[in-house]
């Protein structure tokens, strides 16, 4: 018996909810059905929803302001990864909690929390789900600044991304396109700076700064990685080819490699400078280039995840009380 129908037999009092509900996530024909099946389930679980349908100019982290001086508690985002990202700077640090119904092309970040079901699954976790609260990252360049759950990528990956991405909807007109970049990239000089005493000097094609154990397409930086150890994750490449680097790096073909030439560091606060600008994707989405800091806010967001937590390390899966 599915989570969803066991509940369906339990009492509950009603429970007042936000719902973002994004229509453009995943395919567009489906979102009507996908509406009310959501509903539906709610309705069943006695959760009350409060319904709001994103635009191309919605102000999310405003809708969910708003929901919360209004005594809502659950903000419950039905979406894909981008939506989800647009309402975390709303959220971290209060009381709400970060409910998710993944109806996005890669749902990433539900994947890491272990919400893999269907509509009804994922409601029914809004009731009996693990109640936990994570990491979130922050990046800072110039007068930016911008939260992430899973990860920035700098330099030649986050050049390649948004035609890797793509290729794989469908748009093969772009592999020329990653293929000429992918030849005229040259390495930049990082100076790094890992918490007050760590010093990196290094050349190389890109970086990588991980929160959560998958990025992109369900892609495994490392089992190690955790959103629950108040620490980002520092992944340097200096002298690995750039042939490597697309297969297991935008192919996605398993998780990072192990070599001699790929160091892991951890660190609360990080700055970085590269000669010349490399460019920063912060959670997909292209963010500055040059001169950047990061910092990790520990436990800052309450989310509801499932049983099992795809995207933690085995020995701390288990929230401590």
């Amino acid at each position: 018996m599915s989570i969803s129908r066991e509940l369906k037999t339990v009492s509950h009092h009603p429970l007042r909810a936000k719902l973002i509900f994004n229509a453009g996530s995943g395919k567009l024909e489906e979102s009507p059905q996908q509406l009310a099946s959501i509903l539906s389930e709610m309705q069943d679980q006695q959760i009350l929803p409060e319904v709001y349908t994103v635009r191309p100019d919605s102000q999310l982290e405003t809708v969910v302001n708003d929901a919360i001086k209004a005594g809502i508690k659950l903000i419950v985002v039905a979406g894909g990864d981008g939506t989800i990202d647009s309402v975390v700077g709303a959220m971290v640090g209060t009381d709400a909690t970060l409910g998710i119904i993944p109806t996005g092309t890669r749902n990433n970040v539900a994947f890491n929390l272990g919400i893999t079901g269907d509509i009804a699954n994922s409601v029914a976790l809004l009731r009996q789900g693990k109640r936990l609260k994570i990491d979130v990252g922050q990046v800072h360049c110039g007068y930016f600044r911008r939260w992430f759950l899973e990860g920035v990528a700098v330099g030649l990956l986050s050049d390649l991304y948004p035609m890797a991405d793509n290729i794989q909807h469908g748009d093969l007109a772009q592999i020329g396109g990653l293929l000429s970049t992918l030849v005229s990239a040259i390495p930049s000089k990082l100076r790094i700076k890992l918490d007050k005493n760590k010093r990196l000097d290094l050349t190389t094609h890109m970086l990588l700064i991980a929160n959560m154990s998958f990025i992109g397409p369900h892609f495994q930086i490392s089992p190690d990685v955790s959103f629950k150890d108040s620490h980002l994750d520092v992944f340097t490449f200096s002298d690995i080819s750039k042939i490597n680097m697309i297969s297991y790096a935008v192919l996605s073909r398993g998780a990072l490699l192990e070599d001699a030439d790929n160091k892991h560091y951890r660190a609360k606060h990080i700055k970085i400078v590269s000669d010349p600008p490399m460019s920063i994707l912060a959670d997909g989405v292209l963010f500055g280039q040059g001169s950047f800091s990061l910092d990790i806010h520990p436990r800052a967001l309450k989310v509801i995840a499932g049983k099992e937590l795809t995207g933690e390390p085995a020995s701390t899966a288990v929230e401590k009380p």
